[in-house]
């Protein structure tokens, strides 16, 4: 039997992933195809290259940040995935941390975005105790966005300070300068455990030659100044040199290959096996542009594990007759036991016989999950949230029952929760919603998106029509007057506009989240996600402070 509405859904969902696709594909040629050939000519990769050298074989980088940057600075001719590649990779067997400066890209000039991107992948490594590789070519930061990226407490300087805590935190970074290191840029490999280099194209000094003659008149080349033979048998600056990149990434392997291993956080973990219900039926269940109600245990029975038997999902609900706008529940995904938190989409009716509107949250099921949240974190169960909420309910009855007060439970246990929380935004992340679901805000040690996700104070006809009316009465104040065609063009022109800014493509250009994925991947970036956090055994003392009663 042939389902229209499903088919429609499943098209709308492939052609948005289609297009995620197609732009990762643009970001992938960083600087263009000439500049890689430049590259290559100088015996040099390009960043993806290097990444690929360097990981294990039949082994997949998870990138993270791929649209940084996206659309922004035009002025500039843009900054493809902010000048640098990174994520996380296997080598020698295990997960490390890989960040790639893109020399294709203005040189590798550091942007403001940079800073914000590199900032979150070292964030990454500290949070998770992953090793870190960090593959040096760069010119330094973009002297024209200096005010952007230079002097603030999340600019270009934190990136040093992130060196020292890793190494006093025992993190291994190893640096391989592959290129240009200049300036500030200079102290990342020298703080770093290890460094390597490659003769004739990696180079690291403080001034380069020009600007060494011009501040003291000293004529000089720049492999005289700061080249492999210089930093290897003068300087002691840098501990290996080699002929070659694929030298040097060879040593990285060596050297990740001796190391020794944290105590684990030992979540648990079990066989893993796959969804009793077809992955790929996932993109037939959001309907078009997330406008009518679904049933998220459709899509949840599609990313966890079957159960033992083989007879079902793992997913086993909890208090699944109460607070029925958020399901919660326990299951396996890739075999690592989880918590799950998810908004209902469905109408539901409470044994009240309240009607109760899917995406919304309501006291009872705010009360529901900021206790199941309390369960996990007695249990040391990670956290996964799915997001599709539209916010707290409104209006006198919500307000005179104390919804503030319940929401506020929900955020204070979100906040204060202390095992690992992966978020998956899959559709509408609006308000306050955004933040009791664990929005970027509350700490997610990964947060991603559908290419369906929205993420905003409030939805776009909701937010026009609010400032649409804003903007009449300011108008009529000033004694002027507007027609139905002008207000109705002014409407639109807002709408436009603000739903531009709720794209999962602006926010994922601002790192609001990790990456844009492929629905049907969601499983396996989860569970790379619990695989890296649980090399880190730092699990505090979980506290709530105090609830509002």
């Amino acid at each position: 039997m042939i389902d229209i509405a499903f088919n429609k859904n499943e098209d709308w969902m492939k052609l948005l992933n289609s297009a995620v696709k197609k732009n990762k594909e643009k970001i992938g040629l960083g600087g263009g195809k000439k500049a890689v050939e430049k590259q290559h000519q100088k015996n040099k990769l390009s960043p993806r290259e290097r990444i690929d050298y360097l990981i294990d074989k039949n082994t997949q980088f998870i990138e993270l940040g791929t649209f940084a940057g996206w659309e922004m600075y035009a002025d500039e001719g843009g900054c493809p995935a902010g000048g640098t590649v990174g994520g996380i990779g296997i080598i020698s067997g295990r997960q490390c941390v890989i960040v790639a400066n893109d020399q294709t890209v203005k040189a590798g000039a550091w942007f403001p975005i940079t800073g914000k991107k590199n900032l979150r992948l070292q964030e990454i490594a500290m949070e998770n105790k992953l090793p870190i590789i960090y593959l040096v070519d760069s010119a330094g930061v973009y002297l024209p966005l200096q005010d952007e990226i230079f002097p603030d407490k999340e600019h270009f300087g934190r990136i040093f300070r992130n060196n020292a805590k890793m190494s006093a935190m025992g993190i291994t970074q190893i640096a391989a300068v592959l290129g240009a290191c200049v300036a500030g840029g200079a102290y990342l490999p020298i703080m770093s455990d290890e460094t390597l280099m490659v003769e004739g194209n990696g180079s690291i000094f403080l001034a380069g030659s020009y600007l060494v003659k011009a501040a003291i008149g000293e004529v000089i080349d720049n492999e005289t100044l700061g080249g492999a033979i210089t930093h290897t048998e003068i300087s002691g600056i840098a501990d290996y040199r080699f002929k070659t990149e694929q030298e040097c990434l060879d040593h990285i392997k060596r050297i990740v290959q001796q190391m020794g291993h944290f105590p684990k956080a030992d979540f648990n973990k079990m066989k893993p096996l796959l969804p009793f219900k077809n992955q790929d039926e996932i993109y037939g269940i959001m309907p078009v542009d997330n406008a009518k109600p679904y049933d998220m245990h459709e899509i949840i029975e599609r990313i966890v594990d079957a159960n033992e038997l083989g007879n079902g999902s793992s997913f086993v609900p909890f208090k699944n007759d109460y607070g029925k706008t958020i399901i919660c529940g326990y299951a396996r995904i890739e075999g690592w036991s989880v918590g799950i938190v998810a908004n209902q989409r469905l109408i539901t009716k409470s044994k009240k016989g309240e009607l109760q509107m899917g995406g919304v949250i309501y006291n009872d099921s705010a009360d529901k999950a900021a206790r199941f949240i309390m369960n996990c974190n007695q249990k040391r169960i990670p956290l996964v949230f799915l997001q599709d909420v539209t916010g707290f309910m409104v209006g006198s009855r919500s307000e005179h029952s104390g919804i503030i007060k319940d929401g506020a439970k929900l955020v204070n246990a979100v906040a204060n929760s202390v095992v690992p929380k992966i978020t998956i935004i899959i559709g509408n992340s609006y308000g306050a919603g955004n933040y009791a679901m664990c929005g970027k805000a509350y700490d997610p040690r990964f947060i991603y998106a559908w290419p369906s996700a929205k993420i905003a104070v409030m939805g776009g006809e909701q937010a026009a029509k609010t400032m649409l009316q804003i903007q009449v009465a300011t108008l009529k104040a000033q004694g002027k007057t507007i027609t139905e065609e002008e207000e109705n063009k002014l409407l639109n022109d807002l709408k436009e506009k603000y739903n531009q800014q709720t794209t999962p493509y602006y926010a994922a250009a601002r790192l609001w989240v990790d990456e844009i994925i492929d629905p049907i991947a969601t499983r396996h970036y989860i569970a790379a996600g619990i695989e890296a956090a649980n090399h880190n055994a730092d699990i505090p003392e979980f506290k709530t402070g105090v609830f509002q009663v």
